[in-house]
């Protein structure tokens, strides 16, 4: 599941070239889009947010990311 994981956060980092303040329903539908694995989704939306390829801001923006897992 490790490399799908890193496809998947590839491809959504190339939406997202720098640390970009996004929704956690904008992250997920995007991670959506190059993936229908649930599992998948879920540990890239985990990684990009312990990474800090993304920041999320609105309802969930002090959301820990362990709480994730």
């Amino acid at each position: 599941m490790r490399r799908a994981t890193d496809n998947a956060a590839g491809r959504i980092q190339d939406r997202f070239p720098r640390q970009t303040d996004v929704t956690l329903l904008e992250l997920v539908a995007a991670i959506g889009d190059v993936t229908d694995d649930e599992e998948e989704l879920l540990a890239t939306v985990h990684y990009m947010l312990e990474s800090g390829t993304v920041r999320l801001c609105g309802n969930f923006r002090n959301i820990d990311p362990k709480l994730l897992r």
